[in-house]
C-alpha cells in the first residue's frame, strides 16, 4: 500500500441526533442531512470545505442507521473513494475516531487527519483553511490540534480554552493550557474580557500516529478494545461495517476526556471563521440573512407585523401576525412555537414525547432506505408512498407485505413469478410478498401502498 503523501484525509463524524432543532432533526433524520443555513444539507456544506487539491477521499464515521443518507450525500456530491464506517451503536467521539485512525494507519500512519463534526456551520472557508494549514504543520510535528473560535459573546453553551504560549517555530499556534467545561454566564463573560479564551470547536487535526500512541498512553483501554473491532470489519463497495458485539463493549467517552485534556501534546490554533454548531432555532435566527423587521424565514412563510422572529415551514403555509421574538417551526406532523429566549428547553418537549413512547419524538414521517424512500403519511400509520429513485428496485416484503400498490407518478414494472408487467399511471396491483417494483425510468416514481381491504 502507498502513502497519502501530504494529503490530508477528513473525517466527518455523522453520529448526533440534534435534538435541539426538533421537530425538523430527529433521530431518523438528523440536522446534518437537513438544509439549514444554505440551499444544501449541512454535512455535503461541510463536505464541500475538504475537498480539492491537498485533500485525500473523505471519511464518514456514521449511525448505521443512516448508512443510506450519508451514501445519498456522497453520490449527490460526486464524491467518489470515500469510506462511510457505519457505528452499530453509538460510543461517542473517541472510538469514533480511533477507528478511523487505525484504519488509515493501514495505508499510512504518518497522514494527516483533519477530525470535524458534519453539523457545524463556518462562514469563513479561506480563513478556515488558513487556520488548517497552520494545524497541520503542528500535526507533522507532533501535536494533537484544536481550532479555538474567538468569542463572539459571553456564549455559555459552548466550552472554552484557555490558550498558553506561541509554540516556537509553528506560526499561529500555541500551547492549549486548558479545556473549561461550559461556563455559567459570569464565569463566561469574565473569560471573554480577559482574551485569553475561546470556544471549544470540536475539531482536531494530528497524523494518525500520534493519536494511536496518544490513545495507547491515556485511554488504552479504548484503543485495546478497538482494535479486534477493527481487524474483523468487513467492507465492501460502499460500507466499512463494524462487528455490533465488538463495538458495544467499547468504552463510550469523548476525544476531549479521553486524550485532549489529559496529552502533553495538545495545541490550539485562534481563529475567527464565523463558527456555530448550529445547535438551536436562536443559532440558526443569527445566523440566517433577516428582513428589516429582524425576522428570517425559510419554506412558505407570511410575516405581518412581526418582529425578531425564525419562522420555517416544511410544507404547508405558516402566518404569523404582531408577535415579536417567536419561533416557529412547522413539519408535516409537529409543529414547534416557543420563545427564542427558551431555545435549549426543545429536549424537554423530545424527552417528554419519547416517555410517553410518541414515535414524533424520535422518527420522521419518511425514512431513507436503499432504493429511496418510504412515507408513512400522518394520522394513517397503514398508508404509505414509496419514492423509487431512478433504477432502483424494492421487495414488497421489505415494506408492506399485503398491500395493494397504485403508481401515482413515474415508469415501474412489477417483477412476479418470472415475469414483468410494466404499470400503467394509476394502475393497481396486488403483488406477492417476493414481488419486485422496479423504477425502469430516468425520474422518482411514486407508487401508494394500502393495506388490503377486510
Amino acid at each position: 500500500m502507498g502513502t497519502l503523501g501530504n494529503a490530508v484525509v477528513p473525517v466527518l463524524l455523522s453520529g448526533g441526533s440534534g435534538t435541539r432543532l426538533w421537530p425538523v432533526s430527529r433521530e431518523s433524520f438528523p440536522k446534518q442531512f437537513w438544509p439549514l443555513v444554505s440551499d444544501r444539507s449541512m454535512i455535503a456544506e461541510t463536505l464541500s470545505r475538504a475537498r480539492g487539491p491537498g485533500f485525500a477521499a473523505p471519511m464518514v464515521v456514521c449511525n448505521a442507521r443512516h448508512r443510506f443518507l450519508v451514501a445519498e450525500e456522497m453520490r449527490r456530491e460526486g464524491i467518489v473513494g470515500v469510506r462511510i464506517v457505519l457505528e452499530p451503536v453509538g460510543r461517542n467521539s473517541a472510538p469514533a475516531i480511533g477507528v478511523a485512525a487505525l484504519l488509515v494507519a493501514e495505508r499510512d500512519p504518518d497522514a494527516v487527519l483533519w477530525m470535524m463534526a458534519a453539523d457545524a456551520a463556518i462562514a469563513d472557508v479561506p480563513a478556515l483553511h488558513q487556520a488548517l494549514a497552520e494545524a497541520v504543520a503542528a500535526a507533522r510535528a507532533g501535536r494533537i490540534v484544536t481550532f479555538g473560535m474567538q468569542p463572539t459573546a459571553p456564549e455559555t453553551g459552548y466550552g472554552y480554552i484557555e490558550r498558553g504560549a506561541a509554540l516556537p517555530g509553528l506560526p499561529g499556534v500555541f500551547d492549549l493550557a486548558r479545556f473549561v467545561e461550559k461556563p455559567d454566564a459570569a464565569r463566561a463573560a469574565e473569560m471573554v474580557a480577559g482574551g485569553r479564551h475561546l470556544w471549544n470547536s470540536g475539531m482536531f487535526v494530528f497524523t494518525a500516529r500520534t493519536l494511536l500512541a496518544e490513545m495507547a498512553a491515556h485511554a488504552p483501554d479504548v484503543l485495546a478494545a478497538l482494535r479486534p473491532v477493527v481487524a474483523t470489519r468487513t467492507e465492501d463497495a460502499d460500507f466499512v461495517r463494524l462487528d455490533a458485539d465488538l463495538f458495544a463493549k467499547v468504552p463510550s467517552i469523548s476525544l476531549d476526556y479521553a486524550v485532549a485534556e489529559r496529552t502533553r501534546h495538545a495545541a490550539v490554533v485562534p481563529a475567527a471563521l464565523g463558527w456555530s454548531d448550529v445547535g438551536s432555532w436562536a443559532a440558526l435566527w443569527e445566523l440566517g440573512t433577516p428582513d428589516t423587521e429582524g425576522n428570517v424565514a425559510a419554506g412558505d412563510v407570511i410575516l405581518e407585523g412581526a418582529h425578531d422572529c425564525y419562522v420555517r415551514s416544511e410544507g404547508r403555509l405558516a402566518a404569523v401576525v404582531g408577535v415579536r421574538d417567536l419561533v416557529l417551526v412547522v413539519t408535516d406532523d409537529a409543529v414547534l412555537a416557543m420563545s427564542r429566549a427558551a431555545s435549549q428547553d426543545v429536549k424537554k418537549v423530545v424527552d417528554r414525547l419519547k416517555s410517553a413512547g410518541r414515535s414524533e419524538g424520535t422518527r420522521h414521517c419518511r425514512a431513507a432506505t436503499a432504493w429511496g424512500s418510504l412515507e408513512t403519511l400522518p394520522g394513517a400509520d397503514s398508508v404509505r408512498l414509496a419514492r423509487l429513485a431512478p433504477a432502483a428496485g424494492l421487495t414488497v416484503e421489505e415494506t408492506l407485505a399485503a398491500a395493494q400498490w397504485t403508481l401515482l407518478a413515474g415508469t415501474v414494472t412489477l417483477e412476479q413469478e418470472g415475469a414483468r408487467h410494466a404499470l400503467l399511471r394509476r394502475e393497481t396491483v396486488r403483488p406477492a410478498p417476493e414481488a419486485r417494483l422496479v423504477n425502469t425510468g430516468t425520474d422518482e416514481a411514486v407508487l401508494l401502498a394500502l393495506p388490503l381491504p377486510g
